[in-house]
């Protein structure tokens, strides 16, 4: 169960040469010999060097090739074929030999791009803004991490406060992170990413048989901790696209509002449901907690053995 990966498919051309592009093509898999049938499409007046040398990890197949296109990328359009039969997007980063970096996202409903002179900087913030919505309501385990602080945490002030902490390290260790400052190991911060929401379910159970635990007690201090785990999660999704060298600050803020909009937006439809069922005037006792206790802590258990088995 790959709880964390948002799974686009990933597309990068490097200009090595006024003329001269090296391809890079990430396909996932759909197990270990099957690819989706979407393929690269380059302008008429691109040629392969040579042919693609192919390869297969972490559940996706790369393909890398050279090509040289005449009077470079400048003004091209670049599709990629059968996107519009699938369900998947693609991230594309085009990085020219001056440092400069394009970054966009095609869809099924849109698989075409066009090679733009300079990177624009609404553009880029468009971009890492929908990368940050996306990777919070497009994945699983924070979520649902959230989604058990919530059954934890009461009243609107103590719940503005956890997020707030939640928010404060994530944004620093994501931060350091994208920035190179800190090298952390993806596999076990995934892993301990899964033992936190383990820690906040069982603190749950506590909670529903009359003990109160740290989390109820000091909410803000768990989520300010396990903030700066979840922030390297970030930091290793956010690394799967990459930073535009010219307009990181940008990038980097605009992930971060990103995410915490996705935040605030599953936050909101939580509280509305929990607001709903108190309007409709049905009693949920502790012991009822029980269940999505047993249900978060019983998958995120899962996570912590599959991603250490992984390492």
């Amino acid at each position: 169960m790959l709880a964390h990966e948002v799974r686009p498919a990933y597309l990068e051309l490097r200009q090595i040469g006024r003329e001269n592009y090296d391809v890079l093509w990430k396909v996932p898999a759909r197990g270990a010999d099957l690819r989706l049938g979407i393929y690269v499409e380059m302008p008429p007046d691109c040629q392969r060097v040579t042919e693609p040398r192919a390869s297969f990890a972490d559940n996706a197949f790369t393909d890398r090739w050279p090509v040289k296109c005449a009077g470079g990328l400048t003004g091209a359009t670049i599709r990629i074929a059968g996107l519009s039969a699938t369900i998947i997007d693609v991230l594309v980063r085009l990085e020219r030999s001056d440092g400069t970096t394009q970054v966009t996202r095609l869809t099924p409903s849109s698989p075409s791009f066009t090679v733009e002179a300079a990177p624009r900087a609404t553009q880029v913030a468009a971009t890492y803004l929908r990368l940050g919505v996306e990777h919070i309501l497009g994945g699983i385990d924070h979520p649902l991490y959230i989604l058990a602080m919530l059954f934890l945490v009461k009243g609107l002030r103590r719940v503005v406060a956890t997020m707030t902490a939640f928010t404060a390290t994530h944004s620093l260790t994501l931060t350091a992170a994208a920035l190179g400052f800190v090298h952390v190991p993806q596999p076990p911060v995934e892993a301990a990413i899964a033992l936190s929401i383990v820690f906040v379910a069982r603190e749950i159970v506590r909670g529903a048989q009359g003990r109160s635990g740290l989390t109820e007690r000091w909410p803000w201090v768990v989520s300010f901790t396990f903030g700066l785990l979840h922030g390297f999660g970030f930091a290793g999704a956010l690394s799967e696209v990459g930073l535009p060298q010219r307009a990181i600050p940008v990038a980097l803020a605009f992930f971060n509002v990103g995410a915490e909009i996705g935040q605030l937006v599953f936050v909101a439809a939580v509280l509305g449901i929990f607001a709903l069922v108190r309007r409709l005037g049905i009693s949920v006792s502790r012991r009822a907690e029980l269940v999505p206790a047993y249900g978060i802590g019983g998958v995120a258990a899962f996570w912590v053995v599959e991603r250490v088995a992984a390492f």
